[in-house]
């Protein structure tokens, strides 16, 4: 199958730092191009891959300082797409909905996975503007806020079993939090529930300049109030499995329809647990008393970490393999394409059909 990805620009693809959707582009390419699948990538010119890269721009928005403003960018690779579009059976978009109105005349060949939140009062009516358009979900909660949409399925995320190592013991004794410094993200929560057990924290996280208030006036002061508590800024791919592999747990104190949480299955990779708030898909992808807890407040959040040394780090590692891998991913994705491929070979006559000749269905 021939299959165009095409990915933001504001990161490369994977990113370097911080970035979860470009992580899960650049893993399902992979996936994809390793069973044997011609895939071509449309990204930022810095992305590494073994497909087909398209260089839309020459390097990801976030990390040039000369962008102020992303969408030119992102037209520039959208006419790039629509310049070679007959060359793919599939075009899988990963941009949100800036390329609707150009995907409408070839839309049954174009699948749009959904990596934001849904819940915005600005959405309801473009998607009520756009039904036609398939797009797919990467949690059953992320799409409760669009009903009529043209959903296709739900496709959780997977990563590479051989990116993060197992690690059978949690030799830093702390408490991990990963991600983005905001307030739906709540590392307050975090440092309060540090606070309240004694355990050492660690934040690794990176902060938005639309965040940067909020840390100046809000997270900063308490990091500074808590010595138990250490910011430890972003962190890479490199360093990524030893920060999640050592950590007692990974706190996700979310407060916000989370659509997925890559961080969570970040840390089961390694076998470290998570204690993570009950909103948006945190049900879906931990498994309450497997691979983590779910609970509801701070008092059931500092009670879960006395009982983190209940929990099977082997066990949260093999549920991982199960559930998350990327393999499983792209196989899900397949079955998305070949969906779309049989309904669009039934829809359009064959030359035949067209001629008045009978025809085999």
């Amino acid at each position: 199958m021939k299959i165009a990805q095409i990915a933001p620009l504001v990161e490369s693809v994977p990113p370097r730092l911080y970035g979860g959707t470009e992580r899960i582009v650049s893993y399902l390419t992979e996936e994809l191009v390793r069973m044997g699948h011609e895939v071509t990538l449309f990204a930022s010119g810095d992305s590494l891959t073994s497909a087909e890269l398209v260089p839309c721009t020459k390097s990801a928005l976030r990390l040039d300082p000369s962008v102020r403003d992303p969408i030119p960018h992102h037209l520039i690779l959208l006419d790039e797409v629509r310049r070679r579009m007959d060359e793919f059976d599939i075009l899988h978009f990963h941009i949100d909905l800036l390329h609707f109105p150009l995907i409408r005349p070839f839309a049954d060949r174009t699948v749009t996975t959904l990596h934001g939140r849904l819940d915005l009062p600005d959405l309801k009516p473009f998607y009520q503007a756009f039904p036609e358009i398939p797009v797919v979900s990467i949690s059953d909660h992320q799409r409760i806020p669009l009903p009529m949409a043209n959903w296709q399925g739900t496709v959780l995320h997977g990563l590479p079993l051989d990116l993060l190592p197992f690690s059978a013991r949690a030799d830093g004794g702390y408490l991990a939090f990963l991600g983005r410094i905001s307030p739906e993200k709540r590392p307050d929560r975090a440092i309060e529930i540090a606070a309240r057990t004694g355990m050492p924290l660690k934040i690794a996280a990176k902060i938005d300049v639309v965040d940067q208030a909020y840390w100046d006036q809000v997270i900063a002061p308490m990091v500074e109030r808590h010595p138990n508590v250490e910011y430890v800024g972003e962190v890479n791919e490199a360093t990524k499995a030893e920060f999640l592999g050592k950590a007692t747990a990974l706190l996700f104190p979310i407060d916000w329809p989370e659509p997925f949480g890559l961080v969570m299955i970040e840390a089961m990779a390694c076998g470290t647990p998570v204690i993570a708030f009950r909103c948006g898909s945190v049900p879906e992808v931990l498994e309450d008393g497997l691979t983590g807890f779910i609970v509801d407040n701070l008092d059931e959040a500092v009670a879960a970490v006395g009982r983190i040394g209940s929990l099977d780090r082997a066990a949260i590692r093999r549920r991982f393999e199960v559930r998350f891998s990327a393999g499983r991913m792209a196989s899900d994705y397949l079955e998305v394409y070949d969906r779309l491929l049989h309904h669009r070979l039934r829809a359009i006559p064959f030359p035949a059909e067209a001629a008045g000749v009978p025809t085999i269905a």
